[in-house]
């Protein structure tokens, strides 16, 4: 177990530095979200005006909110679970099913990622977005068009985030398999201030 755990100490860490870094991103592209969001609106329905590039940056912001944030939510056990049968088995024996059920979500996650790397290299990713554009000078006279490959990037960002965590949840499930679970170092609760 002691292998287990010094592997788990620096990916705990490493996690922990994503996550808080992920989550302060993601508050930024939460809030441009929101705010090109309503901008929208008052242009539209105020201003009889509709501006072309809001739909496509609050989609591109959200897209990045998501794949930064879901790995905090997962570390945290923020997703939507049914959990009554890991609260009602022993420790060794919910530590054994949620083993088996992180080895399936692994998987999925390394699926995923697969799928997502290949839209940032297949054929989309090769197009530019159709109306959001960055200045590539301070008089702001000439303007570099997005590609949608970085949009698409925020899957492969967000998987492979996800599947590191996915690897600490499978290590301390093994720890607790093997009746270690009170040697694990505690989870930090980034909302809460306080350990899980």
């Amino acid at each position: 177990m002691g292998g287990v755990l010094a592997v788990l100490g620096p990916l705990g860490r490493l996690n922990a530095a994503l996550c808080t870094a992920g989550r302060a991103i993601g508050v930024v592209a939460i809030t441009v979200m929101v705010a090109v969001t309503l901008l929208q609106v008052v242009m539209r329905y105020v201003f009889n005006n509709a501006l072309p590039w809001p739909d496509e940056a609050a989609r591109f912001c959200m897209l990045w909110m998501t794949g930064l944030m879901a790995p905090t939510a997962l570390r945290h056990g923020g997703f939507v679970a049914i959990d009554s049968l890991l609260m009602a088995l022993p420790v060794r024996l919910s530590s054994l099913l949620s083993l088996i059920l992180l080895s399936i979500s692994m998987l999925v996650l390394v699926m995923g990622l697969s799928i997502g790397w290949a839209e940032v290299n297949g054929l989309g990713g090769r197009f530019d977005t159709a109306s959001l554009y960055l200045p590539t000078s301070w008089s702001l006279e000439s303007w570099y068009r997005i590609p949608r490959s970085w949009m698409m990037l925020s899957l492969v960002v967000g998987f492979a985030m996800l599947i590191l965590v996915n690897l600490e949840l499978m290590l301390r499930a093994l720890m607790g398999l093997f009746g270690a679970a009170d040697r694990l170092p505690m989870v930090r609760n980034p909302v809460l201030g306080s350990a899980e």
